[in-house]
């Protein structure tokens, strides 16, 4: 048997009796008779599945050691829940074997939704909880977004994006061109004031819910610059905005942060660089991340987004000056790929 199958075998051996004793607690009588189903996709290892019965229905995480680790997901999950932010209650575990039952937060995603007519009123709705959570004490300790990660994170672009991907080799010129990229970048993020990061605050990991909205794939969440949240909410991996509503919506944050004592920029201007090169290294990051999934682990679909974070990081260099290398160097890139 494969070891997939394998997995939601064991899976489903483990789930009956939590939920026997999860409907015994709460006085819901017998588990009725229902199946899982694939509930979501993931470029990750982790499967996502549905169990559903009239009346009640349940998320089943299936994240296999030792790619996957659930243990951030629950501390993150109670450190966001203690900040009054809704995500999923989680109603058994077993770390060990990485298998976790959590609450249903609904069936559709922001990125399934949402449209130019009610974007102004989820986005608001998203800047709150991103309010709530970086307001809110850090009581679980959380990794550092400090250089080595920032690093790390940049160098998939040359590794996977570049070499795998197009084929291409940094000459010495690229190479030095390429290091003062980097360090401009890391220093931005270094610089900026400090607090909880979702890392992944996006469209696609929020869920039409009510309190809205619910968040979900918060487990790689660190202590970090304070633009990265927000930008990765409007720069998004599936979806783009005009710039002129993004720069909009980013003023709107900027207001409401500095009102509720989220340590942002003193002035707009500088919040807004802040952001723009904030948004550059996790552009650079995610086009190597995509170029990975597709060459290491066989998912090219996620390639067809990279042109929308080049189109990102276009709009960015035309306003700052001091990105002018970075332009050229991407312009002087291969415009065909290595055989797939």
């Amino acid at each position: 048997m494969p070891q997939q199958d394998q997995r939601l075998q064991e899976l489903k051996a483990w789930l009956q009796p939590r939920l026997t004793e999860l409907f015994a607690c709460r006085g819901w009588g017998d588990v009725p008779e229902a199946s899982l189903v694939p509930a979501s996709s993931d470029a990750s290892f982790r499967r996502y599945f549905r169990w559903e019965a009239p009346g009640r229905s349940f998320i089943v995480m299936d994240a296999p050691p030792p790619q996957e680790n659930c243990r951030p997901f629950v501390e993150v999950a109670a450190l966001l829940a203690s900040a009054g932010v809704n995500v999923p209650e989680i109603l058994a575990q077993d770390l060990d074997r990485g298998f976790l039952l959590l609450s249903d937060l609904g069936r559709q995603t922001y990125l399934d939704v949402i449209d130019e007519a009610n974007a102004d009123e989820l986005f608001a709705d998203a800047m709150r909880a991103l309010l709530a959570f970086q307001t809110s004490p850090i009581t679980t300790p959380l990794p550092n977004y400090d250089e080595a990660l920032l690093r790390r994170e940049l160098q998939l672009f040359p590794e996977w994006y570049v070499q795998r991907h197009l084929g291409h080799r940094f000459s010495t010129n690229e190479l030095d061109v390429w290091e003062r990229i980097c360090r401009l970048l890391i220093d931005s993020a270094l610089e900026q004031p400090r607090v909880l990061v979702h890392r992944d605050y996006m469209p696609r990991n929020l869920m039409l819910s009510e309190p809205n909205p619910g968040v979900l794939d918060f487990q790689d969440a660190v202590v970090g610059p304070v633009t990265y949240d927000i930008t990765s909410l409007f720069k998004d991996a599936f979806l783009s905005w005009p710039e002129a509503r993004v720069q909009g919506w980013l003023r709107n944050y900027w207001e409401a942060a500095r009102s509720a004592g989220v340590p942002v920029q003193a002035d707009f201007e500088a919040f807004q660089r802040a952001s723009d090169l904030m948004g550059l290294q996790r552009h650079l990051k995610v086009i190597g991340i995509f170029a990975r999934i597709c060459h290491r682990d066989g998912k090219p679909r996620y390639l067809a987004d990279v042109p929308r974070f080049f189109t990102y990081i276009e709009t960015v260099a035309a306003r700052r000056p001091e990105l002018a290398e970075l332009s050229e160097l991407l312009q002087g890139l291969p415009r065909t790929q290595v055989q797939l």
